[in-house]
């Protein structure tokens, strides 16, 4: 099969794997957009673990994420990510604001990776794996990958490894949830957070490096 390169963003890619890879990266938003998703977690469990205040621990956290996304328009580089960091603070907060229990903090990030876990499990089993999309965006073509088989296989395995992290947090932290464990809630979400979806990313880097499957362009209309 010969190979087609698709320029996307002005960066030419003439393999599915390469592509993939290039979006993946861009998602996660590099080694700074990883820390700055987990800062103000790790501030909120600290202070929480050394006062037991709820308030104050809220005003700490949703703080740290407003430093940082001033810095990030200072220097004009893109708040995506630290917007995205203080979205969910700010949903854990009014979550816990509410009950009044701080364990509420981390609900709706159980809450959102059991939804996304199910979504993608569904997405596999439907033979629709959602990587599939990532690539469709790519060419052009919205559901054209589904008509090789051998990129159907590819999607299905990069969601799987997609999907695992999301699986193995809802495990852990929903009992830890249960028992109203805060403390180690905080540090699970630290733990499980950009460690283990660096180590998803690398072991998808992996799938993807032993594979070299051709883009295809969209047809003419």
């Amino acid at each position: 099969m010969q190979a087609h390169p698709k320029a996307v963003g002005g960066v030419g890619y003439d393999t599915v794997e390469g592509a993939v890879r290039a979006q993946l990266s861009k998602a996660l938003g590099g080694k700074r957009g990883i820390v700055e998703a987990a800062v103000p977690t790790i501030v909120f469990t600290i202070s929480w673990i050394s006062s037991e205040n709820l308030r104050l621990s809220l005003i700490l956290s949703i703080g740290t994420a407003v430093v940082l996304l001033a810095v990030r328009l200072v220097q004009r580089s893109s708040p995506q990510f630290v917007i995205n960091s203080l979205i969910g603070i700010g949903i854990g907060a009014f979550f816990a604001s509410r009950t009044g229990e701080a364990r509420d903090v981390f609900l709706p990030g159980i809450l959102y990776n059991a939804a996304y876990a199910v979504g993608m499990l569904l997405s596999i089993v439907t033979r629709w794996p959602l990587i599939g999309f990532l690539i469709g965006s790519i060419t052009g073509d919205p559901t054209g990958w589904r008509k090789d088989p051998g990129v159907v296989r590819l999607c299905t395995r990069l969601t799987w490894l997609l999907m695992l992290p999301c699986l193995l947090r809802v495990i852990v932290q929903l009992p830890l949830y249960w028992f109203g464990l805060v403390a180690a809630l905080g540090v699970s979400k630290v733990v499980l957070g950009w460690p283990l979806q660096v180590a998803a990313l690398a072991a998808m880097v992996w799938v993807l490096a032993r594979g070299r499957t051709p883009i295809q362009p969209a047809s003419p209309a």
